[in-house]
């Protein structure tokens, strides 16, 4: 069979081409027919061909179910807060007038600092990628859409730091995750405020069990049990007749407590219940911080090597994060100027 010349190898290469339109600037691109996915060699947008856009026929659901959780928040919000005063409130005062005012300036501020960082993270926009234009040549110049892809449901330029919610219906820039019961995303815009709000979380239901376990204790019925009835028992046994006849006792006190010691005690199990899970919580969340990641490029972050990795783990991403490089840089300066002039 004879070779084919160099002229006919070249056109079949050429038929096996085909022609398409970068989105970002318009222009024509010859592409193999191997090639799905392509980055436009003049504005640096990427197209991926083969990303359909899924099946949104939930977003009304999530959207009623994150006004559900964002509702049920609140409410237990306010009802620790003013079932906490009604009920651990009178027996501080009733100890001392100086006690319960003290008291009271830690609940004002607790509360009020709760209240306010939830309000920032649930009803602030988590963060809106920067709007540039796009779409023919004279708009799209070189380099402007560098590594940004279309975002199939905004149908608009997504930067490599967005990303799309299908909770909130639009790209989040630099986000963290979405969470039901801010009803919101975390992103660039509010995850510092979401952050204090796990912060002032913490010391609010630490400072809540606390206080409901002291009012507990002076207002509780006797404690009452016997010891006779573990004469003649030893080992497993004894150890287990302890346990029943404390929680038989516990129960007969629980019958005489009053409406304000069911308060208490619902406030200290659930607040100890919500600062163990706001502490795991917390504690997460800074540690990615720590390492100069989020939720989301955590999990994507699988073809990152271990010496990168730990190149980036730095306290300076905390410091950078909460904003206090600036007021530590600001601080030394005017430290070191106002010493040389001493010094002179």
């Amino acid at each position: 069979m004879a070779s084919s010349s160099p002229e006919e190898q070249c056109g079949a290469e050429v038929t096996d081409n085909y022609e398409t339109t970068c989105w970002g600037c318009g222009l024509r691109v010859m592409l193999p027919s191997c090639a799905p996915v392509f980055k436009c060699g003049w504005c640096g947008a990427i197209t991926d061909q083969n990303k359909k856009k899924r099946d949104q026929r939930c977003f009304g659901w999530r959207v009623l179910r994150d006004r559900c959780f964002l509702t049920v928040v609140i409410l237990f919000m306010f009802f620790v807060i003013f079932g906490g005063v009604w009920a651990i409130y009178p027996v501080v005062f009733s100890i001392s007038l100086l006690w319960g005012i003290f008291h009271s300036i830690i609940t004002t501020i607790l509360a009020i600092a709760t209240v306010s960082f939830f309000s920032l993270a649930a009803f602030r926009c988590a963060g809106t990628p920067p709007n540039i234009l796009w779409g023919s040549y004279p708009t799209g110049g070189k380099g402007d859409l560098e590594n940004y892809t279309l975002c199939h449901y905004c149908t608009k330029p997504k930067s490599p730091r967005a990303h799309h919610c299908r909770s909130c219906g639009k790209c989040i820039l630099d986000m963290d995750h979405h969470c039901p019961f801010i009803g919101n995303c975390v992103g660039a815009a509010n995850h510092h405020s979401f952050i204090c709000f796990l912060i002032s979380a913490v010391l609010s239901t630490n400072y809540v069990s606390i206080m409901s376990a002291y009012a507990s204790l002076h207002m509780s019925p006797p404690f009452l049990y016997s010891l006779g009835r573990l004469k003649g028992t030893t080992g497993r046994d004894l150890a287990w007749k302890l346990l029943n006849e404390i929680f038989v006792a516990f129960l007969r006190s629980a019958l005489f407590l009053s409406s304000r010691g069911l308060v208490l005690v619902y406030l200290f199990i659930a607040s100890v219940s919500l600062q163990i899970g706001l502490s795991i919580l917390l504690w997460q969340q800074l540690s990615f911080i720590y390492q100069g990641k989020t939720y989301l490029s955590n999990l994507s972050s699988q073809t990152d090597n271990e010496e990168e990795e730990e190149e980036k783990k730095d306290c300076q991403n905390l410091v950078r994060f909460f904003g206090f490089q600036y007021f530590v840089t600001r601080f030394l300066s005017n430290f070191w100027v106002t010493r040389k002039r001493h010094n002179k």
